[in-house]
Formats: C-alpha cells, structure tokens, sequence
C-alpha cells in the first residue's frame, strides 16, 4: 500500500458513494487506474464492503448494551462455538475476545429492556459453555468514528 491508497481508502471512509470521477479528482488518478486500484483493494481484503450508516434510534433500536462473558472452558472449541452461536443472534453488532478476566465482550441493540431481558433469556443464557455474564448499558454515546485513523 503507498499514499494514493491510503488517500483513497481515506476519501472512502469520509464517502463510499462519491463518484469514480470526484474520488479520481481528490487523489490524483485517472478514473482507470483508480478503478484498478480499488478493485485490487477489494480484492485482497484491504476494503471489505460498502454500506449504509443508519441512526439505530430512529429504526427503534436505542438501547446499547454490553456483555462481559466468563467461558467455562478456554479451548479454541469454545470460542469457536461461542463465536458460531453469537452469529446467529442478529441483535449483537460486535463481539471481541478479550484479555483479563472478562473473555468475551459484546455489544448488543436492543428496543427496550423487556427486548434485552428477552435476548438474554431466550438467547445468552441458553447458549452453552457460558459461566457468568455481566451487562452495562450506554447512557448516550460520546464518541463514535466508522474511519480508521489515517497512517
């Protein structure tokens, strides 16, 4: 990767649906080789898609939640089924296997807490391998970037 790829990756972070023609203007580039260049981004994983920003609130989803797991075992197996179950529950947006004593952090969107309450005891708690679980809930987010930091 050399600067004009930063500074692509840089401009679509800040925008994925501009133009071929303004991305080419703002780094440089004729429009082919800067279709080149994205489509090589693309293809070795550098990008990995392109989506919409949505406010969660206004889709009725306010409710941030996040979940300390504790696993009962600490084999790659667990992890993997872990992993594998969490996938399937379509209000958790992130999950992250951690360091200390906390294993697994996930961040789940919820309508209310009667709707939490209900993943937690229809879903979490009838996942297996899982030891103790702690939640917290965002009282407002204060910051919030979907760009990485430029190198």
């Amino acid at each position: 990767m050399d600067r004009i790829d930063r500074q692509i990756i840089a401009a679509l972070q800040r925008d994925g649906r501009q133009r071929l023609a303004d991305l080419s203007a703002t780094v440089g580039l004729s429009p082919t080789p800067l279709a080149r260049r994205i489509a090589r981004l693309e293809s070795t994983g550098v990008i990995t898609g392109y989506a919409a920003r949505v406010d969660q609130e206004k889709l009725g989803l306010p409710l941030n939640a996040f979940v300390f797991v504790e696993l009962e075992h600490h084999t790659r197996e667990a992890i993997t089924a872990l992993e594998t179950r969490l996938k399937r529950f379509d209000e958790v947006m992130e999950c992250y296997l951690m360091t200390g004593t906390r294993d697994v952090l996930i961040r789940v969107v919820a309508a209310d807490l009667a709707a939490f309450d209900r993943f937690l005891e229809d879903g979490l708690m009838q996942t297996p391998g899982i030891r103790a679980m702690r939640s917290s809930f965002a009282l407002r987010t204060m910051i919030r970037r979907d760009a990485l930091p430029e190198r």
